[in-house]
């Protein structure tokens, strides 16, 4: 475990949803630790089969070739209906499918998974499938793309910018989900110790098949006229995705994996802090990275009211976070820290938690191995050996927000988290409006904390925690998130999570954030479209050299 001279930020600031909603790709994000293995092993992405017809439909195979292992994606492209095309999970045909493969699969292996991936969580999957995936074009973007490539033309730029994306994922599941094989078959790859790992993969050989697609489409079309998308709008092309409800209870149910990745942030952040001096090196990269955050935040551009006014004040404070590191700013002694604490003093927490991602940025040798404990199995910490008396003292220290909230008030207790029958998908509720709250999840935790305390007081403060379970299996529950807690402080969310002023997609963002997703688009509080791999080197260009070039990366002019 790394040491740092700074104390971390405490959980009772760093575990609020605002907070939390305000996060942006780093470092440490999933997809960037993948690229980061990809060039340091030379990794090879390449075409093994490609049996896509004049129309763009058929099957394709892309491999990705490491030291040890070939994973294959088995891309499906299907010829779909205006009508049937849908991002809502109930949806039941896409425009592509996908499955990534342990090894390489065969002509009969392709053959099955073309009936039964087509068909997703409704088929029956195999054991050497390690993800389920399934996307939608973007119809106007793939469509302008092809026709402008054919023509012998680029795309209109600000198109490519304002969408960013030729398709998006609507899922990509792993670990075991329908059938496919379990992550404990995998876990012990070195490429694959990291979280996510094998999906964030899935991902980028997504976003080589949709560039591969459009330029083998272009040319049927346009024959010797047609041109290859310029390099600068390929790179930025991600993928896009659109990330419902569904994601939110995540956050929730694994307490310790929470807690591996948010502590593993806050502890490179005081790392990083807590360097006396920095280079100039250093300090003019993170100049440079501000710099380059305001070019792309002027490229981010959203019709959710809430997110658009939250950029409005981002490009200000980025303007005045500008003028902080101008000249030789790093020359003072602790000159992140005290920049740091000028931005948390003055500016939004949207543009603190960029900056966090800036600073973070140029010092990969002191936290890169600081990902090690973003993989965490999820584990008991219920000590049953405990006494009340010590439950009490654990409530009161961590839950105090809790405690200090007035659950008389409607507004407390206005939403409930239940799962709906026909999809089995999270689901969101109103309690006074609708039915349903019979079945809710167990996400009411402040309320539960204060109908527990008069029974934990009424008890003697020497009995065993275990014969007061006995007594009160009520309370069981929370009281193992009380205990996990003491063991792992970032891994409750310290707001109550059935308030009418809740909005998911805090949740939503900050998970896809360590995902290292980039262009948060809300649709609403509950779902929001997101692009992966924006800017991220095409894979016949990812060298150690480019693996960790493109944060905040906006369209070149």
């Amino acid at each position: 475990m790394t040491t740092t001279s700074l104390p971390l930020r405490a959980p009772d600031a760093v575990m609020r949803l605002e907070r939390m909603g305000s996060y942006h790709p780093m470092r440490l994000s999933f997809s960037r630790q993948l690229l980061r293995r990809m060039a340091t092993e030379n990794w090879s992405v390449e075409i093994g089969e490609w049996a896509i017809d004049d129309r763009g439909f058929g099957h394709a195979v892309i491999k990705a070739v490491t030291p040890d292992h070939t994973y294959s994606l088995v891309a499906f492209s299907h010829d779909l209906d205006d009508a049937d095309r849908s991002d809502r999970v109930i949806a039941e045909r896409w425009d592509a499918t996908f499955s990534l493969v342990d090894g390489v699969p065969g002509a009969a292996a392709i053959a099955a998974m073309a009936d039964t991936v087509s068909k997703q969580e409704a088929g029956r999957q195999a054991s050497d499938q390690l993800t389920l995936s399934r996307a939608n074009k973007s119809v106007r973007m793939f469509s302008h793309v092809i026709d402008s490539l054919a023509a012998g033309k680029q795309p209109d730029g600000k198109m490519v910018n304002d969408i960013g994306y030729v398709m998006r994922t609507t899922a990509v599941y792993g670990n075991g989900k329908f059938g496919i094989g379990d992550r404990d078959k995998i876990a012990h790859r070195p490429a694959m110790l990291g979280a996510f790992q094998v999906e964030m993969l899935t991902v980028y050989l997504i976003r080589h098949f949709s560039l591969a697609l459009i330029s083998h489409l272009a040319r049927v079309k346009g024959g010797g006229k047609a041109v290859e998308l310029d390099r600068r709008y390929a790179r930025h092309f991600g993928i896009g995705n659109a990330t419902g409800l569904g994601m939110a209870p995540f956050l929730v149910h694994h307490q310790a994996l929470l807690h591996g990745w948010m502590e593993t942030r806050e502890l490179a952040l005081a790392t990083v802090l807590g360097q006396a001096s920095i280079s100039a090196e250093a300090g003019e990269m993170i100049t440079a990275l501000v710099d380059r955050a305001i070019a792309y935040t002027a490229q981010w551009r959203v019709d959710d009211q809430v997110q658009s006014a939250r950029i409005t004040t981002l490009e200000e404070d980025l303007s005045q976070l500008q003028s902080w590191v101008q000249g030789n700013w790093w020359r003072g002694d602790h000159a992140l820290k005290t920049l740091m604490d000028k931005a948390a003093a003055h500016l939004s927490l949207e543009a603190q938690e960029m900056l966090v991602s800036i600073v973070l940025e140029p010092f990969g040798a002191l936290i890169d191995d600081l990902a090690a404990g973003m993989s965490m199995r999820e584990k008991s910490s219920i000590r049953p050996d405990a006494t009340v008396g010590q439950a009490i003292a654990l409530v009161e220290r961590d839950y105090r927000w809790a405690l200090e909230l007035d659950l008389d008030d409607r507004a407390q207790s206005e939403l409930f988290w239940y799962v709906s029958e026909a999809k089995l998908e999270p689901r969101l509720g109103r309690r006074f409006e609708e039915e349903g709250a019979d079945q809710e999840m167990p996400f009411d935790i402040p309320h539960q904390i204060q109908a527990m305390m008069p029974r934990l007081k009424a008890a003697k403060a020497t009995m065993p925690l275990a014969g007061f379970m006995l007594a009160h299996p009520e309370c069981r529950y929370v009281l193992k998130r009380i205990m996990t807690t003491d063991a792992y402080p970032y891994s409750e969310i310290r707001d109550n999570l059935v308030a009418a002023t809740t909005r998911p997609i805090d949740m939503l963002r900050c998970k896809l954030s360590f995902f290292g997703a980039s262009k948060f688009d809300p649709k609403s509080d509950l779902w929001t479209r997101i692009t992966l791999y924006q800017g991220a080197p095409l894979a016949d260009e990812l060298t150690r050299d480019t693996a960790d070039g493109w944060l905040f990366a906006p369209l070149a002019e």
